[in-house]
């Protein structure tokens, strides 16, 4: 093995001491230093945020020998030591309001045993208050903070508006200090997944700049290109033998299951970090990033707003509503963002909106995949198993044999869905040949409640076309009349063409109807 690779391990100092492989961020942590004093930073799960935390604690910890061989060796001249209080809120479960004290409380405890504890017996936001200033006349230095997930709290109280609320008011308050304590502090940056800008620290502190959409910092958490290249080189190789692949093969398929993300207008495309490390650890393809977990309220918020999955490859959206997830219930976007499941695919200057779509295979493919029994109805228990089939039966043109699992896909369709059985019908269509669009070729488009669809496999083209409440044969005479096969007509392949009905009384496929294409 090539490098030691520090998956799991967010300690800049564990990462340094053992010579594990770090990819040097350390000239952009200087810039971002020497160029403001507050800041927030939003990124997805296991980006790196804790990372860069642990690095800036470092940094203001004057502990210029854990930068040797780094830009920032040759950036820093002074390394002056700044009192350090780094508060994670990222390894606790949040069941309750107690739960928030606790850790706040564990925190504080841990400060006053070093610095005093006069003011114990207040309330949080007073004690950390008064531990700044103290720390800062104490010491003659004013005081770095550093916080971690500052929303994990919230996060976690979603769906119980009570307790979001007494989270809110309570994070309003402590953070609210950053700004009364101004003069005794010399840095804070707070990183999270999301923007609550109900929280203070979006409203009253309003000194907070946010550079989670600054093009000059897009990369601070994530490996570029030119990063990957230079770093990885060996290890792609390996990767590449392991695997029985070219280097460029490799490479290429490293961007297309990794790479993809953009935090900011005309920037460059950001790897995963977290799936990049492990499969170079592991020497293996997979989906690492989204096999860590993901949170079943985005799922509950998406039903809940009623949300079109085809906008999920065709979203837009505006750098302020990216910003905040405080309309989530009615908009999902803004979340599928800063969760890592959207990302920035481009800019429309004249209305001022991002594009935003899919990162990635791997999040395109491990989403829709989790969705699937969200939506769909699966007889055997096992999604997997059956995608498999169904794809199977596409391959080897089993029509009736896909349609009839196609139409079980829509067995149980809840009863309150019946006034939005259009939505219904189109997001489990969306889902099921999005997801075959990975074993085959698979195109799609709607308007006006209508979809239709063609399905390329190495032996057939299907043609397809959908009506809800009207007929199978009023689908076909359709795709006829508009000579939607007329495209494959020198095609070697065998052309089917299938009109599909769906039935508001019996919220499935009522019949389908097959008729073969001839040159």
């Amino acid at each position: 093995m090539s490098k030691i690779y520090p998956v799991g391990i967010q300690s800049f100092e564990e990462i340094r001491k053992n010579h594990y492989c770090y990819v040097d961020k350390t000239e952009l942590i200087y810039q971002l230093v020497n160029s403001g004093k507050y800041y927030f930073l939003s990124r997805p799960r296991r980006f790196g945020k804790s990372l860069l935390i642990s690095t800036l604690e470092a940094y203001f910890s004057g502990k210029k020998e854990l930068f040797q061989g780094l830009a920032m060796e040759q950036l820093e001249k002074e390394w002056t030591a700044y009192p350090v209080l780094h508060l994670d809120l990222n390894a606790r479960r949040y069941e309750n309001e107690a739960s928030l004290y606790a850790i706040l409380n564990q925190h504080l405890e841990s400060w006053e045993a070093i610095y005093g504890d006069e003011k114990k017996d207040r309330a949080p936001e007073e004690r950390f208050a008064y531990l700044i200033e103290k720390i800062s006349r104490t010491t003659s230095k004013n005081v770095v903070v550093l916080v971690d997930e500052y929303d994990k709290p919230m996060l976690q109280a979603i769906g119980n508006e009570t307790l979001l609320c007494n989270y809110r008011n309570t994070l309003k308050a402590f953070y609210g200090v950053l700004k009364t304590c101004d003069k005794y502090l010399r840095f804070a940056l707070l990183t999270g997944v999301t923007k609550f800008s109900k929280v203070s620290v979006f409203s009253d502190l309003n000194n907070l700049e946010d550079i989670s959409l600054q093009a000059m910092y897009n990369n601070l958490c994530g490996i570029t290109e030119k990063e990957l290249s230079k770093v990885f080189a060996e290890d792609i190789q390996l990767l590449a033998d392991n695997n029985a692949q070219t280097y460029a093969e490799t490479c290429h398929q490293l961007k297309e299951w990794y790479d993809g993300y953009h935090f900011a207008y005309r920037s460059e495309d950001i790897y995963n970090p977290f799936s990049l490390l492990n499969a170079m650890k592991s020497r293996e393809f997979g989906s690492y990033w989204f096999e860590t977990g993901t949170p079943t309220f985005l799922v509950e918020l998406i039903k809940h707003s009623k949300y079109n999955l085809q906008r999920l490859t065709e979203e837009i959206a505006t750098a302020d509503s990216l910003g905040s997830i405080d309309t989530m219930e009615t908009n999902p976007v803004p979340i599928l963002y800063q969760s890592g499941y959207l990302t920035i695919k481009g800019y429309d200057k004249e209305f001022k909106v991002y594009k935003l779509g899919f990162p990635n295979k791997e999040v395109a493919e491990g989403f829709t995949r989790f969705l699937l029994p969200c939506y769909a109805y699966m007889p055997s228990g096992n999604p997997s198993f059956e995608l498999m089939c169904f794809v199977k039966e596409v391959r080897d043109g089993k029509i009736d044999a896909f349609m009839k699992r196609l139409q079980s896909f829509f067995t149980d369709t809840p009863y309150e869905l019946i006034r939005d059985l259009e939505l219904h019908y189109q997001n489990v269509l969306f889902i099921i040949f999005k997801l075959l669009g990975f074993y085959t070729q698979a195109e799609y488009h709607t308007s006006e409640g209508r979809i239709d669809l063609v399905v390329k496999t190495a032996q057939y083209i299907y043609v397809m076309e959908f009506k809800l409440d009207g007929s199978a044969e009023e689908a076909l005479k359709q795709i006829n009349d508009k000579q939607y096969a007329l495209p494959f007509t020198t095609d070697t392949r065998k052309v089917y063409k299938l009109g599909v009905n769906f039935s508001h009384r019996t919220r499935n496929i009522e019949k389908w109807v097959v008729e073969e294409a001839h040159s």
